[in-house]
């Protein structure tokens, strides 16, 4: 709790939230987050718990903090309007959530923190996770099951902001429209220069590659879709002997100028001997068989 006073997270929160309520005797959108808070630090597991913490909090001198019930309405406050997106192909809409306000709370407690330097160069990840969720909007995904699929953003394990988006929405859709917001968000509040950008296969197409590239310097996505290339892959030769993650694989790279019109980007191929329960390698008729793994990225100087 000293802690969190000390750093000026309650006024922070409000100039970044705003006052809450009229009157003046409403608690604050502070109090609210501190009550959250150290009711988790405590082992707390749902917002009920709070009331059973709420005893031991008092016994820090001038220390008032809300309960459960309106921990839970201030929560429901802080609520924004879904941004909702019409598929011109299947002509079916999507609901995502900026969440613009925690976002950028989330940032200047980070600056707050000293917990990313201002001025440093980063490497932003970012990728999908679904949230399994029963709740009255919560839409069936290919997970085979209720939920959400929020994108994520980290910065060294820090997460640096998110957009949650129905849990039926294809990750790519609008995926460009959501990095674009978080990857300016971030420079902006935290004065940083984002240098590596990193993704999965569920950032790669082209209006993406086009919006990451013009903020950062160097991005490298892992390309879908390899195995239409599996012939081309066949005919390489300058194959180099690497160890990545403790496993020997061969690796080379190409250019590719077909993705984008006026644009060569380069193509890191990555092949591992596809191997049986016995760990013997499988053969053909022509020779080893391997699987063929991709990044695609525009540095072409790292080896």
């Amino acid at each position: 709790m000293d802690v969190f006073s000390k750093l000026g997270f309650e006024k922070l929160t409000e100039s970044v939230l705003g006052k809450r309520g009229s009157s003046g005797k409403a608690f604050s959108h502070g109090s609210i987050f501190g009550s959250l808070f150290f009711s988790y630090l405590c082992g707390g597991e749902c917002l009920e718990d709070i009331n059973a913490l709420i005893g031991q909090f008092k016994q820090r001198p001038d220390t008032l903090l809300p309960g459960a019930d309106t921990v839970g309405r201030g929560l429901k406050e802080l609520a924004e309007e879904n941004i909702i997106y019409k598929s011109e192909i299947s002509g079916k809409s999507y609901s995502f959530n900026t969440a613009e306000k925690l976002n950028t709370l989330l940032l200047r407690m980070i600056r707050r923190m000293g917990l990313i330097k201002v001025g440093s160069h980063v490497d932003l990840d970012f990728d999908h996770q679904f949230v399994p969720a029963h709740k009255f909007d919560a839409k069936y995904s290919y997970k085979q099951d209720l939920g959400y699929f929020p994108g994520w953003a980290s910065i060294g394990g820090i997460i640096v902001g998110g957009e949650n988006r129905d849990g039926n929405t294809n990750v790519k859709f609008h995926q460009e429209d959501t990095l674009r917001r978080i990857m300016d968000r971030v420079t902006s509040e935290l004065g940083v220069v984002i240098e590596r950008f990193r993704a999965d296969c569920g950032s790669f197409s082209k209006e993406i590659i086009q919006t990451v590239e013009q903020r950062c310097n160097t991005f490298y996505i892992r390309a879908a879709n390899c195995g239409s290339r599996y012939e081309n892959f066949q005919q390489l030769k300058e194959w180099k002997d690497v160890e990545v993650g403790y496993e020997k694989c061969d690796v080379t790279s190409i250019s590719i100028d077909s993705l984008i019109e006026g644009k060569s980007y380069r193509l890191v191929v990555q092949r591992s001997p596809l191997k049986g329960k016995d760990g013997s390698e499988q053969t053909d008729m022509f020779g080893v068989i391997y699987t063929y793994r991709c990044i695609l990225t525009n540095d072409w100087v790292s080896t």
